[in-house]
């Protein structure tokens, strides 16, 4: 009986740990419409609250600019935490900073998603965690596909920080990096990488600094 109770408990809690707002953040993503983004991309809202990127037919490659999904605001110092979970060989990244979402790459900032759970050796800047044309991440905390993972982007003046399913994985000073030329301030965007990626997020959520 008592196998019976707990299996009719359990989802109540993951519910309640689902609308449940840490204090101090607010939601980049409302779960329902894409209100407060802007994008020519193909993103689609879910019943279940997820998002999906679901590039459309022809949209290949990375240089579309316009189709990553990009906020509507500019945000300077902050948290940023979010789930993602990629299929085999899934690619896309989370860019902050960025002065002009039409040259994300020289104006801004990005942390890669990539499904590297079946990399081996040291990581680098192009592998799962990492920051492009930067550093990599110390450590890889990639989970496999289909499963969900959780990154919390800090950055507050010159220092930024990345978390990974619970683990510290870079910790960087930008103004003695390759970034040390990007804005303090910019927009925040996910990045669609082209078909056949079919990413989904949830929980998108920032906390002012």
């Amino acid at each position: 009986m008592k196998s019976v109770l707990l299996a009719v408990a359990l989802p109540v809690v993951f519910l309640a740990q689902a609308v449940a707002e840490p204090a101090g953040y607010v939601l980049l993503y409302n779960g329902k419409d894409l209100s407060g983004w802007q994008t020519t991309g193909n993103w689609l809202p879910q019943k279940n609250g997820m998002l999906l990127i679901h590039p459309r037919p022809g949209e290949e490659g990375w240089q579309r600019y316009s189709d990553y999904l990009w906020t509507q605001k500019k945000y300077k110092d902050f948290m940023l935490d979010l789930q993602y979970s990629y299929p085999a060989d899934g690619n896309s990244g989370v860019f902050f900073r960025v002065g002009d979402v039409q040259d994300p790459v020289n104006t801004g900032i990005e942390v890669q998603i990539l499904d590297s759970s079946e990399h081996k050796g040291e990581m680098t800047h192009h592998d799962h965690g990492g920051v492009i044309r930067t550093v990599g991440a110390s450590e890889n905390r990639s989970l496999p596909p289909g499963l969900w993972n959780r990154m919390i982007i800090t950055c507050q003046g010159q220092h930024l920080q990345v978390q990974l399913n619970g683990k510290k994985i870079v910790d960087l000073q930008l103004e003695t990096s390759a970034m040390k030329d990007r804005p303090d301030a910019g927009f925040i965007g996910l990045q669609d990488h082209g078909e056949p990626n079919n990413i989904r997020f949830r929980n998108i959520r920032i906390k002012p600094l």
